[in-house]
């Protein structure tokens, strides 16, 4: 299993946070825009002729001599969408995501393959947004050949909508069966989703948002990830970034004249890696991360970065708690 069984218990403790109250379209456990007949009370407003009198507040009655009626908040779903980056940089570090996934991977030592890490915590924010009643889709963002966006069979890139914790072995045979490969265009896969997804909620994106040069376009602009989670917060939706990297991209264990080869497009590059260049790559990587984080920022997008050789139990049950979407 991606999770272990014996996180999963733990996780059922945890929901998803979503800071702006939202209609649903189903009954479930949060508060929503709408009024109800949930336990929590809304407000008051005066009584009109056709409502229930069961509603009327008798004691306001007899204090003021004017009926009131009690509102309830309407307890809905949530809309979850987890959107995996399935891009062949992904597929890095440790074991290959193509091998399979041992019963205990969840807390194999040195496991750090960006693709396997990448699913756990899709399968672990899928189980808890399951439990909690919510509404669930899950989708891999891949170019198929030269077609930037998705793959024409619904089925194979996107599991869901589901409701309820009766589709969790569903949900986790389908995440143990995707594969990483090629190149992905992340702002037009983004916006695609963001016209197609429907109702807006709350979108979680794992990513290592590299982004690939392609032909057509000028050095100057590569692919990146700004208008695709533009799209998506201007569609209504709470946007989580995650942002996933494995420990030899923030310390490269490489050194001497190299020639290194693009995962996704194959392109090659010659490079000379000694101290100084070591110097110069952390301070990028740090500035880019920097970067993407003030992007995020003003775009009213929570941003979180995990490297994975961070326990996969300690990102789940804190990592993502501190950052306050999980609680």
């Amino acid at each position: 299993m991606l999770v272990d069984p014996a996180l999963l218990h733990r996780l059922e403790q945890l929901s998803l946070v979503a800071r702006r109250t939202r209609a649903g379209q189903t009954a479930g456990e949060r508060r929503s825009t709408k009024r109800g007949a949930s336990v929590e009370f809304a407000d008051y407003r005066d009584y009109t002729r056709g409502d229930d009198l069961r509603s009327v507040d008798w004691n306001i009655y007899a204090r003021l001599e004017r009926p009131f009626v009690k509102l309830f908040e309407e307890e809905e779903d949530l809309a979850v969408h987890i959107l995996l980056d399935g891009s062949g940089s992904m597929d890095w570090g440790g074991e290959s995501a193509s091998q399979r996934v041992s019963e205990s991977a969840s807390q194999r030592v040195g496991e750090v393959n960006k693709w396997v890490y990448a699913r756990r915590l899709a399968a672990a924010l899928g189980y808890i947004a399951l439990t909690s009643g919510d509404r669930l889709t899950v989708a891999n963002l891949q170019s198929l050949g030269e077609k930037l966006g998705f793959s024409p069979k619904p089925g194979f890139w996107q599991f869901g909508p589901v409701r309820g914790r009766g589709h969790t072995l569903r949900l986790f045979e389908w995440l143990e069966n995707l594969a990483a490969a090629g190149a992905t265009d992340l702002n037009a896969a983004l916006r695609a989703y963001a016209i197609a997804c429907g109702r807006p909620g709350l979108v979680v994106l794992i990513s290592d948002l590299f982004s690939p040069m392609y032909p057509e376009r000028s050095e100057a602009t590569p692919a990146g990830y700004v208008e695709g989670v533009t799209a998506l917060a201007a569609r209504g939706h709470e946007v989580v970034v995650i942002h996933t990297l494995s420990p030899d991209e923030v310390e490269p264990p490489l050194g001497g004249d190299l020639r290194l080869l693009d995962v996704e497009t194959g392109d090659p590059q010659e490079v000379t890696i000694d101290a100084r260049m070591r110097v110069l790559y952390r301070r990028r990587l740090a500035a880019w991360r920097d970067e993407i984080r003030a992007t995020c920022r003003a775009r009213d997008v929570s941003y979180v970065s995990i490297e994975t050789d961070t326990p996969f139990d300690r990102a789940a049950l804190y990592d993502l708690r501190k950052a306050g979407f999980v609680r």
